[in-house]
């Protein structure tokens, strides 16, 4: 299941890819702050997003591909002004695809680039139920520092989140 997946750069040309993947991963799981709508968001403004992101040496959006395919997608979104020694990250992994080290490909990358970028300090936000997704992160040396209680509700129930954060200094 393994073989044939190369991460690699999300480009301006991935956009309606991405697009389409968003709103199938949004469908698959409560887990997310988007569901099976995606963002509201344009090709022609994905595609300048994707670009915006490939300028930005703070900023990085990966993608997992197997055969051509999307099956994941992580991004470090970097802060301005006095956080610029920080991002956001995110990440997110076909259902069909979980629990098969996919996540930890893109995690792996994700921290090399921080690294070699000046990203000093990476934050994430994670339901508190998922605790597939929290035990990868916790894998990789991130820690809990608190809680967000109802942080998204879907359908009237609140989900509360775990904030965590990895310090690479």
């Amino acid at each position: 299941m393994m073989e044939n997946i190369k991460i690699r750069e999300a480009l301006a040309e991935d956009a309606e890819q991405i697009i389409a993947y968003t709103k199938l991963v949004g469908g698959e799981t409560e887990n997310l702050t988007f569901g099976e709508s995606g963002f509201p968001i344009t090709l022609e403004q994905e595609e300048k997003f994707l670009k915006h992101v490939h300028d930005d040496k703070t900023s990085v959006h990966l993608i997992a591909c197997k055969n051509g395919e999307i099956i994941g997608n992580g991004s470090l979104s970097g802060l301005p002004r006095r956080m610029s020694h920080r991002a956001e990250l995110g990440l997110t992994v076909k259902k069909d695809y979980w629990n098969l080290g996919i996540g930890s490909m893109l995690m792996k990358k994700l921290i090399e680039y921080a690294k070699e970028n000046g990203i000093e300090i990476i934050n994430l936000e994670v339901r508190n139920d998922n605790l597939n997704a929290i035990h990868l992160y916790e894998k990789f040396g991130f820690k809990h520092i608190g809680t967000s209680p109802a942080y998204i509700k879907i359908n009237g129930y609140y989900a509360d989140f775990e904030l965590m954060y990895l310090d690479l200094r």
